[in-house]
């Protein structure tokens, strides 16, 4: 089965935020987190269930790591009905949680 992946607007919020962060910084590294977000995430539309349960007990919202540098970033979605996956929150691995 493949998935459909939707952004909500707060992770759409998340990832540009993420991005603007970097690019204050270095634009090479910017372009790279983000191409590095993107491409994970494509990863979800085979194999969400593959990804580690959240805390909650909620078995259909998920976490995916995104490796980047010595750290990354975590992807927080839900398994929703009808072949849809939607993607929540995006946080790099040394913010605080989104829970």
């Amino acid at each position: 089965m493949i998935y459909a992946v939707k952004w909500s607007v707060k992770g759409r919020e998340d990832v540009r935020r993420l991005y603007a962060y970097l690019l204050d910084r270095d634009e090479d590294t910017a372009v790279h987190a983000y191409e590095a977000i993107a491409e994970a995430v494509t990863f979800l539309e085979r194999f969400p269930f593959s990804c580690r349960k959240a805390r909650g007990g909620d078995p259909f919202l998920r976490e995916l790591v995104v490796p980047f540098g010595s750290s990354g970033y975590v992807v927080l979605f839900r398994v929703d009905d009808g072949g849809t996956v939607t993607i929540a929150a995006v946080r790099h691995q040394r913010e605080d949680d989104y829970h």
